[in-house]
């Protein structure tokens, strides 16, 4: 029986050449950049976190994970607390040790890429409670690593867990992990809304180019806090497709009308040649240069916590 392959929106394809990846390769020998900055870690606020049960809050592990308490619900995102990725070494610790998070009732994987689903973790994380949100596709696989409670979603589909209400959306990307699986999973990313409203809406994007959906899901959920990735697009000729660019985060967050914008996926692994500096620094300039209020841009260290109050 053949496999399904998904698509993305306007089959817009992220494919490259064997020649473009060389091409790649002879630009990175060229480049001399300087890798020495570091997200710092800030002390995790461990005891608040393990007795919070009324607020909304949101502590940045680091790369796309995060710990996001949500009406009573310990979350996390794309879990990955490995200390290297394939050929590359974490750049920074994980904001809390995986030894110490509190327990976890749902984990959200945005898409299979090693990067944003590392298995360890997730056995580590996983408990008798503790259900997986996945994007269709992938709940066999996992099933076949020994997982239970899992739940696939297809995009705009949704789910309520207890108070929430999780709506998978999409996303302009890719996934694979071995060399026969390309595209057999779909790819999205998250977004969560109190079902008696009383919490912020939540929007974790996963890993994405930009894309007219950013637009479709801003037209659909009345946003508040939007968790958008900055990093990994250099080359631009070659990651256009599948990683956006500060500016272009920018432009998402416009797209969706939030109110917050915390960005991601940087600064912990070296995935393309950019770096967490260069990232940061055309964030600002692009702030400033749509006049954009500072305060509507949360800049995280690894660890750090923000608390929003429930209405």
């Amino acid at each position: 029986m053949p496999k399904t392959r998904y698509n993305n929106m306007d089959n817009v394809g992220t494919d490259k050449t064997l020649k473009q990846f060389k091409q790649w390769r002879e630009e990175r020998r060229r480049k001399r950049k300087d890798y020495s900055y570091l997200i710092p870690n800030s002390p995790p606020l461990l005891d608040y976190l393990m007795k919070n049960k009324s607020e909304t809050s949101a502590t940045w592990i680091g790369h796309s994970t995060f710990l996001i308490q949500y009406e009573g619900l310990n979350i996390v995102t794309d879990p990955v607390w490995a200390t290297r990725m394939g050929f590359q070494r974490r750049l920074g610790s994980p904001g809390i040790p995986i030894e110490q998070v509190p327990q976890i009732d749902l984990i959200l994987i945005s898409h299979s890429h090693y990067d944003h689903m590392h298995i360890s973790s997730i056995r580590k994380l996983y408990g008798k409670d503790t259900t997986l949100i996945v994007p269709m596709g992938l709940r066999q696989k996992l099933e076949r690593k020994g997982f239970r409670r899992i739940h696939e979603l297809s995009w705009w589909e949704h789910l309520s867990i207890g108070n929430v209400k999780i709506s998978f959306v999409p996303t302009q990307h890719w996934t694979r992990r071995t060399l026969f699986d390309t595209n057999t999973s779909h790819w999205g990313g998250y977004v969560l809304e109190s079902v008696e409203g009383k919490a912020q809406v939540i929007y974790f994007a996963g890993d994405s180019g930009y894309f007219r959906g950013f637009t479709d899901i801003g037209e659909r959920y009345d946003i508040d806090i939007a968790l958008l990735p900055i990093g990994a697009y250099e080359p631009e000729w070659f990651m256009t497709s599948q990683h956006t660019t500060p500016e272009e985060a920018l432009q998402a967050f416009i797209d969706v009308k939030a109110k917050l914008m915390i960005p991601m996926h940087y600064g912990t692994f070296r995935l393309a040649d950019d770096t967490a500096r260069e990232a940061l620094d055309r964030l600002e300039a692009e702030r400033k240069r749509l006049g954009i209020p500072e305060e509507a841009i949360s800049i995280l260290l690894h660890g750090e916590t923000l608390r929003f109050p429930n209405t």
